[in-house]
């Protein structure tokens, strides 16, 4: 109970006019064990409070606590036929796909006729229906918890990380990582940059300051070239989108696995699916929800899920196989949070006063104007990007 009170996570869990809540489960403990872990691998070169690092955005943005509405105001929980589920609506197109999953014109305001939606369908219905549309949503409480579990542990000063990820999750391994020495090299594409460039400047500045931006546009042909070659070069892959994204660009995370190097594979729920979410649905449709009193499920957090998944994906990253060579990391994000759930724990009122609120870590360096370093990070591999 400790770590949550310590985490900032209860001033974010409950309703907006009720008593923070310490949540079910030991995800504040686990994200403890994850940076303790790291700086013992960094000799003490990187020593952060993981139960801190899981509401600091909300530090930055000023997120409150929204009880069945999240911290962030982009995902409900709503009940269904059979229970309840999660739904986001972060995206610009959202509203357009919300709208084709409840066959209906719903204008800018998705909420009322996918609740009533909801109503009569099952959490099943709303699954399947969601990964075809590439909608963030879901069942709540279905996720397995398989986990991969760290190898010999290595230092990664001095390698290089070629960082394909966005929004908080894979931004917050690739800063960890550069934070214990790592080179980390930021690559977005012209048609689709960084989501959180749009978001809290100084949060984004908090988890790039100091890697290199570089862009380059898959489509064409030499510059897809220098894509695969940047690649090449790299120690460590990581991505945090599903398998075929990167595939599209002619990259192989196989093929660079059996050269040696490690790719770091953040999804939604594991490789194998087609489907996407983010922190606030992927979390609930993990089981991670508190109560407070009554059936309704309310979010834990600011998108949980993701400095959950950063922190486990780091340490995952600071392994590798004792005989040097590569290794994939297939990390699903539900399975992250899933395995923080202890079997009969419970949401617990908190006494006001003893819970920390969110707090804030000053950033280091600033972060790249977008595509800054591309020419000079080309030049170094002697490609030219045409």
């Amino acid at each position: 109970m400790r770590d949550w009170l310590d985490s900032g996570i209860p001033a974010l869990t409950g309703h907006p006019d009720g008593p923070p809540l310490i949540p079910p489960g030991s995800a504040a403990s686990i994200a403890r064990r994850h940076t303790d872990g790291i700086a013992a691998i960094t000799e003490g070169r990187v020593r952060l409070d993981g139960a801190r690092l899981l509401s600091e955005r909300a530090a930055f943005t000023g997120s409150r606590r929204g009880g069945p509405i999240s911290a962030g105001r982009h995902c409900r929980l709503l009940p269904t036929a059979d229970g309840w589920a999660a739904v986001s609506c972060a995206r610009p197109d959202d509203p357009v796909l919300l709208g084709a999953l409840v066959c209906a014109d719903i204008g800018d305001d998705p909420w009322p006729a996918v609740t009533d939606w909801l109503r009569t369908h099952t959490g099943a219905e709303l699954a399947e229906r969601a990964e075809l549309l590439g909608i963030a949503a879901g069942p709540v409480g279905t996720a397995a918890a398989t986990v991969p579990e760290p190898l010999a542990a290595r230092p990664v000063a001095g390698l290089r990380v070629v960082d394909f990820s966005a929004l908080w999750a894979g931004p917050l391994c690739a800063h960890l990582l550069g934070l214990a020495g790592a080179r980390i090299m930021k690559v977005e594409t012209p048609v689709r940059p960084d989501g959180a460039r749009r978001g809290d400047p100084e949060f984004y500045r908090l988890l790039h300051g100091g890697h290199e931006s570089v862009v380059l546009d898959p489509g064409d042909d030499n510059q897809r070239r220098a894509l695969c070659d940047l690649v090449e070069s790299a120690d460590i892959v990581i991505e945090a989108s599903r398998p075929r994204a990167l595939a599209g660009f002619g990259l192989n995370a196989q093929e660079f696995v059996d050269s040696g190097g490690t790719w770091v594979s953040i999804t939604a729920h594991g490789r194998a699916s087609n489907g996407i979410g983010f922190g606030d649905d992927i979390a609930a449709t993990a089981g991670l929800v508190a109560h407070a009193g009554g059936n309704t499920p309310l979010f834990v957090g600011d998108a949980i899920a993701d400095p959950l998944t950063g922190l486990a994906a780091a340490t995952l990253a600071m392994s590798a196989p004792a005989d040097g060579s590569g290794h994939l990391w297939d990390i699903a994000m539900s399975a992250v949070v899933a395995a923080t759930l202890d079997t009969g724990s419970a949401t617990v009122p908190a006494d006001e006063s003893a819970v920390l609120a969110p707090r804030r870590r000053e950033p280091m360096g600033l972060a790249a104007e977008s595509g800054r370093d591309t020419a000079a990070v080309l030049a170094e591999l002697g490609v030219r990007p045409g």
